[in-house]
């Protein structure tokens, strides 16, 4: 192995130590031009395309897919006696897992999973939501459940509160904390009022 001004020369291939001129790119790339992977390149490739979907993966789409608390999830709102027992998802792929997770629990056919749009869903005879929602859409939604649900209807949200509500309740510590919010009670208070009312 000998040394060069610019690089390393290993069995006649010079490898670069430094930044690489653009000259020397497109030497490379000529040099490459034509050229298979063999078996080995490929278990290589493959192997690296693994390992940075894992590290995509692990750091940032995994926070996004742990745990939801248990309390604000649909299939145990169903456990624990409340009907209808609907749930709102966009994402395919959440949908799919709330289905199967459904389906292992035995409630399959008995607690709906939907592919809409929350922001288009009419919640005015709902009289239980939990919501499992980025703290930067929490405004909005306080509005819209505000200008739509009944009274009588609770509110639960999970790992993070309404930033203008005052909560009945709330469970849980750290990433598990749980606020409960009774609709009339906010109305009482004036808290956020929907575009338009009047006091």
């Amino acid at each position: 192995m000998g040394e060069t001004g610019r690089g390393r020369v290993h069995g006649g291939r010079a490898y670069m130590n430094t930044a690489m001129d653009p000259d020397d790119i497109e030497e490379l790339a000529m040099e490459f031009q034509g050229k298979t992977i063999g078996g080995w390149g490929l278990v290589q490739l493959a192997a690296g395309t693994g390992f940075a979907a894992y590290v995509m993966w692990a750091g940032v789409l995994m926070p996004g897919f742990r745990r939801v608390p248990l309390k604000l999830q649909v299939l145990e709102a169903y456990k624990q006696g409340f009907r209808p027992a609907v749930g709102y998802e966009l994402n395919p792929w959440l949908l799919r897992l709330s289905n199967y997770r459904a389906w292992r629990a035995g409630c399959y056919g008995k607690v709906f999973y939907q592919r809409q749009d929350l922001w288009k869903v009419n919640l005015s005879d709902c009289n239980n939501i939990s919501m499992f929602l980025a703290p930067s859409v929490l405004p909005l939604l306080e509005t819209k459940l505000l200008a739509e649900l009944p009274d009588e209807a609770r509110v639960v949200a999970g790992r993070f509160s309404f930033p203008t509500w005052m909560p009945t309740t709330s469970v849980g510590g750290g990433i598990n904390r749980s606020w409960a919010y009774d609709i009339k009670t906010v109305q009482q208070k004036g808290q956020n009022k929907p575009e338009g009312c009047l006091e």
